[in-house]
């Protein structure tokens, strides 16, 4: 029986956003997202927890480099620190930037330069809006 290895590095960014379905009226919007509707958005310091799932190198002891890790996951966050996610991040601006969907596109952003080499894959994304509300994101491979 063989144990799952995981190592996750935790990185923060911030970013402003508003709830809004282009495809539905001002009424429609205000009625499902309430303040979170708002003209003007709302910001978070968002927490980003990656966490990747193999296999130590016998020769580095590693599953991935770190430093590695680190330049991924801070190409990745680019296109969201310091952003009006609507405005600024192509992604969102056909879908909505709640914290699921964010956390969604950040797993195909990071799903796009993980090594996935065999000894290390993509394992999940955990993303903080607040101290007390976080989203998990993962998908079972075949």
């Amino acid at each position: 029986m063989g144990y799952r290895k995981l190592l996750t590095k935790r990185m923060d960014f911030s970013a402003s956003h508003r709830y809004w379905n282009p495809g539905w009226s001002e009424e429609k919007n205000r009625e499902v997202f309430g303040k979170s509707a708002s003209p003007h958005g709302h910001g978070h310091n968002y927490a980003l927890e990656l966490t990747v799932e193999g296999e130590a190198d016998p020769e580095t002891g590693m599953i991935i480099n770190l430093y590695d890790l680190k330049k991924i996951m801070k190409e990745v966050l680019e296109d969201f620190d310091h952003k009006h996610l609507n405005e600024d991040n192509p992604h969102f601006r056909t879908l909505v930037p709640t914290t699921e969907n964010i956390a969604r596109v950040l797993w195909d952003g990071f799903k796009e330069k993980i090594p996935g080499d065999g000894r290390c894959r993509l394992y999940r994304v955990r993303l903080y809006e607040t101290r007390d509300m976080y989203v998990d994101y993962w998908r079972d491979e075949d």
